[in-house]
């Protein structure tokens, strides 16, 4: 879209609706006319549909015929950039346009006109009695820092009845406001003094501000080892997005990360940013939307779709942990979070700052092309040092059947807890064991509906399928041969590692660190302040530990099994396990005291184990870099992976055969088409799953060629078929 143009009442408007439609749709424009760019409601059939005013309708038909608008929302227009933005990801990610405004829209309400309504915020008086209700409707209040709830949302988020919060108001606990549907955040103070800075730190910030003042696009690795200040570092180039008067987005890959993240905004700006992620109430979501496009939300802090919020001035986003996999969209719109940051910093002259301890070779290698400006902090702040790394060989070990600790990692924990220090066993397998086998017929308790094997989670007492989650109470006796007494669990999760923990330090406070084990984002920030704050001796915890998480205590981290991740055929699988390993040993020694990290291994003479203790981290990235290279596969080549489902298998591979066997539309683009295969879980909630994997050189144009090539058929009856450019996951 250009310049925004006004339409006259009556004039032909093309409109850009939310349906699943393959076209713009056009109308009359209505009565006092509407802008380009405008939210809008209009008929469609009986229902009235939300929609964008997207340009000038078609012409050549009677007008006469045409249905008008209903009506304008009011709320501030789509904007020229974000049209532009939506089209490039619909067109980079094979995606139709309806579906793209839809992920852009998603905050309800936004059809409702401005009214007042009741809200409700901690109230200044005590209760006369604090009942168990009465203390979860006051912790949520304190825990979203004065944010108002409606009634029923803050009755839902405590998990009590409306009646309980009416009670507390008319104690005066908790106050009741008439307040306008939507309003501004509060204005953060840029000049407010931040933490001091190191020199390295200090040079670094100058480097970004001037991006920031430049009012150019860029983007810049800040890459600095755990626990050198990188957060206190970006947020200078934030305090000068502010003082520009434009808009910042920091993106976040964790729910769990916001709380603290939250805390240390409020310090150094003076007020809290709008939120954006999975936990915040609907209320907050509209209002954050209208917001973000009147340009009165300053600083956003958010998950990944928190991109298509409707900035009126988007001037920085930041991408922390940029290498997280939890930034890739795996269902609905398939994109990368930190792909499209840096597209829609580009449609926006905007600055992108990517920001990592351990970078995803994509971020790397553009880095060495000279594409992204790279700023490095190689030193912990303050007194803190980098923690020492060690392999356990666990040849050497004299380690017990279903023992995992080695008796070498549990002397190291028993000497931290002599000191008052904390250590973590990080395992990164949920649950109580993987696979639950029969002693008497060998039968494996896999789920109904996936081709996956069932995981024990004996806290829940429970099985349950990671694909799909479907559940069920441990069965006493064997599906298969209904021998009674003979299931047995095979391999650790952390349930199990944590029962060999209550057995060899039966003195010791242990607290397991899971996202299944937490039911709200409170419960989770909850234990987090915990550990933070001295609570557990031992921790153990999954791939969630290693997430930007600050506990001063913990000097001791055990990998329990560091080749985990290098086992199958992804082609990631070094660039995670290296990742996630020196991601996770960056807990240790974050305060005073020196940490150490001990990763149990088979085979510690294995390249990515080398490179972790080794430290040489340029080393690993520019030896992985000449293995994909090689290869032709990303960052060096493209991919694209197509899975088709269907109710039954023959479907799926009767669409996969004809799909390989049209494929002249990438063989004229020099694309390598793959398959079609079973997928490696072949059927997930009862779904038959084929995949074909398409590979072409890097300078293709594999978009046209994908869309010729699918646009030959239309699947029939229940199959479905996905494109997922640049994949992550080969599931």
């Amino acid at each position: 879209m250009a310049d925004p143009v006004f339409f006259d009442s009556g004039a032909r408007v093309a409109v850009l609706t939310t349906q699943p439609l393959d076209r713009l749709l056009t109308y009359r424009a209505p009565e006092g006319g509407c802008w380009q760019g405008a939210y809008v409601e209009a008929p469609l059939g009986p229902r009235k549909v939300m929609g964008v005013v997207w340009g000038a309708g078609e012409t050549g038909f009677d007008a006469s015929k045409l249905r008008a608008i209903s009506k304008v929302l009011d709320v501030a227009p789509m904007r020229g950039e974000m049209a532009e933005f939506l089209a490039r990801v619909g067109d980079y990610t094979l995606t139709p346009l309806p579906q793209m405004l839809r992920l852009a829209t998603r905050a309800p309400g936004l059809t409702d006109p401005p009214s007042m309504r009741k809200v409700y915020r901690l109230g200044e008086a005590e209760p006369d009695r604090l009942t168990d209700a009465r203390t979860r409707v006051l912790a949520v209040l304190e825990d979203f820092g004065g944010l108002a709830f409606t009634l029923g949302e803050l009755a839902e988020q405590a998990g009590v009845t409306t009646s309980v919060v009416k009670g507390l108001v008319k104690q005066g606990a908790v106050r009741e406001e008439e307040s306008p549907r939507d309003l501004p955040y509060p204005m953060l103070d840029p000049d407010a003094p931040g933490k001091p800075l190191t020199e390295d730190q200090a040079a670094a910030a100058s480097v970004l501000v001037g991006g920031i003042r430049s009012g150019l696009y860029g983007t810049t690795l800040l890459r600095g080892v755990t626990g050198s200040g990188k957060t206190e570092v970006y947020m200078e180039a934030v305090a000068e997005t502010l003082r520009r008067g434009r808009q910042a987005l920091v993106l976040l890959p964790e729910i769990a990360l916001t709380a603290d993240f939250l805390t240390r905004v409020e310090a150094r700006f003076g007020a809290r940013p709008a939120e954006w992620h999975s936990g915040v109430t609907m209320t907050e979501r509209r209002r954050l939307w209208r917001m973000a496009g009147e340009g009165a939300a300053p600083l956003v802090v958010g998950a990944r779709s928190a991109l298509f919020l409707p900035f009126r001035d988007l001037g920085l986003i930041v991408v922390d942990e940029e290498h997280d996999q939890s930034y890739k969209q795996e269902d609905g719109v398939l994109y990368s979070a930190r792909d499209m940051a840096v597209l829609r910093a580009s449609v926006n002259a905007a600055r992108v700052i990517l920001a990592t301890a351990t970078p995803s070779l994509e971020t790397w290698a553009n880095a060495e092309a000279g594409k992204y400006e790279r700023l490095d902090l190689t030193a912990r702040f303050g007194p803190a040092v980098l923690p020492e790394l060690r392999a356990i060989d666990m040849r050497d070990e004299d380690l017990p059947a279903n023992r995992w600790i080695s008796p070498t990692l549990e002397a190291h924990v028993r000497d931290r807890m002599a000191k008052g220090e904390q250590a973590l066993l990080f395992l990164n397998r949920r649950g109580y064991a993987p696979v639950t086998i029969c002693r008497a017929c060998g039968h494996q308790v896999a789920c109904d509906h996936c081709d996956a094997r069932m995981v024990e989670h004996r806290f829940l007492k429970r099985l349950v399928c990671h694909q799909c989650g479907e559940s069920k109470p441990m069965p006493e006796e064997c599906p298969s041969c209904h021998v009674a007494g003979k299931l047995a669990p095979v391999g650790p999760g952390v349930e199990r590692l944590a029962e060999e923990v209550a057995e060899r330090f039966p003195e010791a406070r242990v607290a397991v660190l899971s996202s299944d084990l937490f039911a709200s984002a409170r419960a989770l920030k909850e234990q987090i302040g915990l550990i933070a704050g001295g609570g557990a001796d031992i921790v153990i915890g999954t791939q969630m530990v290693a997430k930007g998480h600050n506990f001063p205590l913990l000097t001791l981290v055990g990998v329990i099994d560091a080749d985990l991740g290098l086992q199958g055929s992804d082609l990631r699988a070094a660039e995670k396990t290296f990742q996630l390993i020196r991601q996770v040993a960056g807990r240790a020694g974050r305060a005073e005291r020196p940490g150490l990290a001990l990763l149990q291994t088979f085979q510690p003479e294995h390249p990515v184990i080398r490179a972790i203790l080794s430290g040489e981290e340029e080393g690993f990235w520019r030896a992985e870099a000449d293995e994909r290279r090689a290869a032709g596969v990303p960052p060096y080549g493209r991919l694209a992976g197509v899975v088709i489902s269907a109710g039954s298998a023959e479907a799926a591979f009767d669409l996969g055969n004809a799909l390989a066997r049209a494929d002249a539309p990438l063989r004229a683009v020099g694309a390598q088409l793959y398959g079609p295969a079973p997928a490696p879980i072949a059927r997930i909630r009862g779904r038959h799953r084929v995949r074909l994997l398409v590979k072409s050189d890097k300078t293709v144009a594999l978009q046209p060629a994908l869309r010729a090539w699918i646009g030959q058929f239309s699947p029939k009856g229940d199959t479905r078929l996905s494109v997922d450019i640049d994949p992550q996951s080969f599931y």
